[in-house]
């Protein structure tokens, strides 16, 4: 008995080691398969760079196809990162989303060239990029204008940072844009002041645009409604130097002609303080340290 005991235990032992020997093949096979099954999945074969940044050329040029185009270019970069046709591909891409009119996008990749390429010759067209994407997304005056001060920032940075760029002249002239834009919020909001005779709140809309924004083509009505806004506080000294520096700089101008017939119906002539600060913004501008 003790003999057939001894044999049972070990046909026992032997087939839960059996069992167990199986699991662990199964379990093995499983997982080399899977294994197998996601090299398949996952590795996808690449295309030569040369050929994909030749195709997003095509779908930029020929299909029109601006958007495409840009996904096109971001395959140079993710199948080759560390080549000269990724650097190239980037600033494409950038390109692709400005004529896309995706802004958002245009301004990531292009902020990512800069980083990642601050020297290349490209780098100043990728900072204009930047600051053409905010500019061409600028609201009307009655709106909050975030974006236009984020494009003169932007557009600060070509002509400060590529002087002597391509992209300097074109960067200028769209901040003079953006910087009439930013003073015709502050006309905006001076005359709605003015018409609800918040009188000092108008004023110090107006003096914004005398002293930051002079160049603009605001500046003239400004201090008319300079004029306006000191006599009807009654403070005549300020008034009469507002008009008598609006009539100095811009004599034909018909602003002027509006400031000097308000003199005259209150009986005082414009006369200028040299002291005053209207007077002395102006001696800044006329004298290039504005």
């Amino acid at each position: 008995m003790a003999v057939l005991s001894m044999r049972t235990g070990a046909v026992e032992s032997c087939a839960r080691a059996a069992t167990r020997f199986a699991a662990f093949a199964l379990v093995a096979l499983a997982l080399a398969a899977c294994s197998l099954f996601d090299k398949t999945e996952a590795v996808a074969p690449e295309e030569p760079a040369d050929k994909l940044y030749n195709e997003g050329l095509y779908l930029l040029n020929s299909k029109k196809d601006a958007k495409n185009a840009a996904k096109k270019f971001e395959e140079v970069d993710r199948q080759h990162p560390y080549s000269e046709w990724a650097r190239k591909a980037l600033i494409m891409s950038a390109f692709a989303y400005y004529q896309a009119n995706a802004y958002d996008d245009c301004i990531n990749t292009a902020r990512r060239y800069v980083t990642l390429h601050p020297g290349s010759p490209d780098a100043a067209y990728a900072q204009f990029l930047i600051g053409a994407s905010y500019f061409d997304q600028m609201p009307e005056i009655s709106r909050d204008q975030d974006r236009t001060d984020k494009a003169m920032q932007a557009l600060g940075e070509v002509v400060r940072k590529y002087p002597d760029s391509e992209y300097a002249v074109a960067a200028k002239r769209k901040i003079e844009i953006a910087r009439d834009q930013l003073a015709g919020k502050e006309m905006d909001i001076g005359r709605q002041n003015l018409n609800s005779k918040n009188y000092v709140g108008a004023i110090n809309r107006f003096k914004v645009v005398v002293t930051r924004y002079q160049t603009t083509r605001h500046v003239e009505e400004a201090l008319l409604r300079l004029t306006e806004a000191y006599m009807a506080l009654g403070i005549v000294e300020e008034a009469q130097t507002s008009a008598a520096v609006l009539g100095h700089n811009f004599p034909d101008s018909r602003w002027y002609k509006d400031a000097y017939a308000l003199m005259q119906s209150r009986g005082v002539e414009p006369n200028e303080n040299k002291g005053h600060w209207i007077s002395q913004a102006f001696t800044r501008l006329a004298s290039g340290k504005f």
